[in-house]
């Protein structure tokens, strides 16, 4: 797919002012993308969960300049507020899409968004973020320019734009479960957009829960994008790579068929596979806190006490994601709320669950 459309600029300049709303979820990956190269594509496949509770809730407004200018004219607020760094992020993200987008420069744009999780959760808010901003310009494209030909169009390009902002934030336009990256055996598949796995998916894993521990909210001290750069002087990296793409292909039939305790062993080794390309990484750095070790530890002894299929995963961060089937929900629900969440920042964790993917909403005016 070639998205470069020159043809795509506003003719007229008494374009009416207009507001398109979108929320987006994040997503968390079970097989994990780690290292990129050229424009935002990955070194590997990865596939993921999309979530149902946390998400961006962004509101795009839109007007006519007086004038086109040389960049992008925009104005973001965060939770109400102006925000100068997420404006500046903003700016330059619009910016790279003027290749795809040449009409906005003749438009002047102010993007209210808001977060249902705290930033410093532990949950992907630049996926979900960016995704929720992309599905806006679609549709902002098609009010004016033309409809897609159907929705799965619509959403390839959005997993396509959501791309170029964060590279995660182009599982999050699908619902269910989605891959991105180009596998031999997917077919569409591609490194530039992600694509839908939902239907292929076990009944038992249509309703997982994700409960993310909180183990620390302090900032990272090494950026995702960082991470990524590191993995170009990693020894381990080529041979990582050929894992993930093997790793995801298993994960697909895994999903598929529902084996739940194969679903585990993979989930947890990628999280900390993850974790040692940190740390042996020039310089390396280190995520895990040790309360995140106090909880794994207790995760395997329970799960080996009970045989409840209670497996963990890890992004970029010291907090945990727990995943577990619907059926032994009230169960896991208590070994948290009685032994896991001593180790937890101001004793939080968040309950969540595979979701249905964006929504469209109605703009509060």
């Amino acid at each position: 797919m070639n998205y470069h459309n020159p043809s795509l600029t506003v003719i007229s300049s008494e374009i009416i002012p207009g507001a398109i709303r979108w929320r987006s979820p994040s997503n968390i990956a079970l097989v994990k993308y780690w290292g990129k190269h050229g424009n935002q594509l990955p070194q590997n496949a990865s596939v993921s969960f999309t979530l149902s509770g946390a998400a961006t809730d962004t509101t795009l407004r839109y007007k006519s300049r007086q004038e086109a200018g040389e960049s992008v004219e925009v104005a973001l607020l965060l939770d109400g507020t102006p925000n100068s760094g997420f404006t500046e992020r903003t700016k330059a993200f619009l910016e790279k899409l003027l290749p795809v987008y040449p009409f906005l420069k003749q438009l002047s744009f102010t993007i209210e968004t808001s977060n249902s999780f705290p930033h410093s959760a532990g949950i992907a808010s630049s996926a979900s973020g960016m995704s929720a901003l992309a599905l806006c310009l679609v549709s902002l494209e098609e009010e004016l320019f033309e409809p897609f030909a159907d929705r799965a169009e619509f959403l390839a390009k959005a997993s396509y734009l959501s791309r170029l902002g964060s590279g995660s934030a182009c599982r999050s336009v699908y619902g269910g479960a989605a891959v991105w990256g180009k596998l031999p055996g997917l077919d569409g598949s591609s490194d530039e957009y992600a694509v839908s796995v939902t239907e292929s998916l076990h009944e038992v894993f249509k309703n997982y829960h994700d409960d993310i521990l909180l183990i620390s909210k302090s900032e990272k001290s090494v950026s995702s994008r960082a991470g990524h750069g590191l993995m170009e002087g990693n020894p381990y990296a080529t041979a990582r790579y050929a894992q993930a793409n093997r790793r995801t292909d298993e994960m697909l039939s895994v999903l598929k068929h529902g084996n739940v305790e194969r679903f585990g062993e993979i989930l947890e080794s990628e999280a900390l596979t993850l974790h040692a390309l940190m740390m042996s990484s020039h310089p390396p750095y280190i995520l895990i806190r040790p309360n995140t070790l106090q909880v794994i530890e207790r995760i395997h002894r329970y799960r080996a006490d009970t045989g409840n299929p209670l497996y963990f995963t890890l992004d970029a961060g010291p907090n945990l994601h727990l995943l577990y089937p619907h059926a032994v929900a009230a169960e896991v629900k208590q070994f948290i709320r009685e032994e896991l969440l001593y180790f937890c920042e101001d004793k939080m964790y968040l309950a969540d669950r595979v979701g249905k993917g964006p929504e469209r909403l109605e703009v509060n005016e």
